[in-house]
């Protein structure tokens, strides 16, 4: 394993923890108290806000906006152009507009987590205190206000479940409402894991021997 690679341009704060082999590219801002895990890529021009948790191996594309209370978890990625959203009440001043409110995290920023494995699509909206479940999807362009289950591939305006995906990213099944979409067995046509699927619920099935 190698040193973290830190670009020139990158300003990353103090109290800062950057795992081995993970590279941080060009004019990224990394604020205090952040902790990111191994073998990570932070692309350009993104920002990861005070305290963010990043796990292991998590791939993090260009213009990439993390705020305080998210934790991405291992083997997640995020493309390019997502943001995140944390406050439950935004506003920029107190009632009578003479003070401005501070930035810090407060009674009314919530947390966000993305589950181990998940993707975001480029271009992504994603709304504060929800889930985004191991090894979920959502489609690109998505506004993300509720969250999204397990193996699920979420999109739209709101984002809405529209299927449940494998592992390794292939399209398992399509459906119109959870609730009715239920397969005892199903296995995907491109790595061969197999899976149940009950009213949504997606469950991985354990091979033989395993």
């Amino acid at each position: 394993m190698t040193a973290p690679r830190i670009h020139p341009t990158a300003i990353v704060e103090d109290d800062v923890r950057i795992g081995e082999g993970t590279a941080v590219w060009d004019h990224v801002h990394i604020r205090h108290g952040a902790v990111i895990g191994e073998e990570c890529i932070i692309g350009e021009k993104s920002y990861i806000a005070c305290d963010v948790r990043i796990g292991n191996r998590v791939k993090i594309n260009a213009m990439v906006y993390i705020c305080a209370g998210v934790t991405i978890e291992d083997g997640a990625m995020l493309s390019a152009g997502t943001i995140f959203t944390n406050d439950r009440l935004p506003r920029a001043t107190n009632i009578d507009l003479q003070h401005l409110r501070p930035s810090e995290p407060d009674e009314n920023t919530l947390k966000t987590h993305v589950r181990e494995g998940a993707t975001v699509g480029a271009g992504c909206t994603i709304g504060s205190g929800i889930e985004i479940g191991r090894f979920a999807m959502v489609g690109m362009g998505s506004i993300v206000t509720r969250s999204v289950p397990a193996f699920h591939l979420a999109m739209g305006h709101p984002a809405r479940s529209g299927g449940a995906v494998c592992r390794c990213g292939e399209i398992m099944m399509r459906f119109r409402n959870t609730a009715d979409a239920n397969l005892p067995e199903t296995v995907c046509s491109a790595c061969g894991l197999r899976y149940s699927i009950r009213k949504g619920v997606v469950t991985e099935i354990p091979s033989v021997g395993s």
